[in-house]
Parts: C-alpha cells; structure tokens; sequence
C-alpha cells in the first residue's frame, strides 16, 4: 500500500484525506505491508479501494456494508458481496439472488460481479478491506474499521440523502454512525445461509427502491447481466 493517497479515488480524497495522514492509518498501511510480504493477501493492492472507485462520493445513494473480503483465491475484488466473472457464486449472494428474483421477479445471473450495481451509486463496502489468503477475519481490529467508519459518517454527514442497507448484527452496530434523522436504514437478517429464513421475504430491494424515490433520485435497476454461457454460477 506505497503511496495510499494516490490509490484513493480524488471524490474521496476530498472526504478521507485527513484519514490517511493519522498514526491508525500508517500503522495499518505497515501491517498490510508486512501481510503481503509474507503471503498473499486480498484484494491485490489495486483494489483495496475499488468499492470507492467504483462509486464516487457525490453518486452514492446506497451503502451496503459487508464485513471484509472473501479469503479465496481470485474471489474477492474489493467490492463487498461480488466476486470476479467466472467465479462460483457464493452462498450469501446466492441467497440474496434468490430473493432479488422472489421479490422483482427478475433472472438469476450466471454470474456474482456486483459492479453494475456499483455503477448505479450502490457503495458496496466492506468494514475491513483486506484479508490473509484463506483467514477470514484475519485483518479484523487492524485499523481498517476506524476508516471506513469515517467513509459512512462521510456519507451520513453529506447533504444529499442515502440508504443504508445493513443486513446482519455486525452491520447495524454502525447505526450510531448514521443520521437516521435524514437518511433511511435498511435492516435485516444477513443473507447468509445461517439466517437465510429471516432474510428471504423482507423485500430489501423494494424498501431501497422505495427510499430512493421519496429522496429524489432515480431507482436503482438490480439486473446483473449475464457474461457468457458455462459459467459457474
């Protein structure tokens, strides 16, 4: 993570930048360094901050926060849920699928590649944005936290409403962070397979849609477009 400033994207810059310059954020720049030079660590460096590059700061009308990266090989690409085309699917966005066709009606993708997501100003965050190959959790308390705490009170202080979206008990502990007074929350069971049976049926892309409306912007088109046949879904 040489030269952080110039990997963070210029819209949040503006925002973060003073994050960057507290003692936290050098020391967590130093462990991830030492991480990565004794084994592999995900995302690769270029991606650590691909949520915010995807999304900059003046276009985000949701924020869906995941906890940290997916800790196999080529799944992770620093947006929270997605994983590279021609990855297997997994299991919470399998089931997070399961209920965008229930609800919306709409096809099943073949493959787990949120960005088009992203590119409609769904900030699809992770709380810690690294982790060691096959460790889950195993960058956790490392500094990341404090950062993108600061990127929802960022969201939460601007002008212009959002929704977040915060599914499981890991993600509404950041309540606090938001302005429920002018922005919408959104919670629920996480979609992971071990709460799946609270999670399927509470109509979450609706309830964002449904928000988004009422605080002016477009709705959010949820498609994931097919890539190609045979891919692993």
């Amino acid at each position: 993570m040489t030269d952080v400033i110039d990997k963070l994207p210029d819209s949040w810059q503006k925002v973060l930048g003073e994050e960057l310059d507290q003692p936290y954020f050098k020391e967590l720049t130093a462990f991830v360094e030492e991480q990565r030079a004794a084994g592999p660590v995900f995302p690769p460096e270029d991606e650590v901050f691909a949520a915010l590059d995807a999304t900059p700061f003046e276009d985000v009308k949701v924020l869906v926060l995941g906890q940290d990266p997916y800790h196999g090989a080529g799944q992770g690409h620093g947006l929270c849920f997605s994983v590279r085309p021609g990855v297997r699917v997994p299991p919470s966005l399998r089931n997070i699928y399961k209920e965008m066709h229930a609800e919306l009606g709409l096809p099943i993708p073949d493959n787990g590649y949120l960005m088009p997501w992203a590119r409609q100003g769904v900030l699809l965050l992770n709380a810690v944005l690294t982790v060691r190959a096959g460790e889950a959790n195993s960058h956790k308390g490392q500094g990341w936290e404090r950062f993108t705490d600061a990127v929802i009170r960022a969201v939460s202080d601007r002008p212009d409403p959002a929704v977040f979206v915060l599914w499981g008990a890991y993600a509404r502990k950041k309540l606090p962070l938001i302005d429920t007074e002018r922005h919408v929350v959104v919670e629920g069971a996480h979609p992971s397979p071990l709460s799946a049976k609270k999670f399927f049926g509470s109509r979450p892309f609706t309830r964002i849609n449904e928000a988004i409306a009422a605080q002016g912007h477009s709705p959010v088109d949820w498609r994931i477009p097919d890539l190609a046949p045979g891919l692993p879904g």
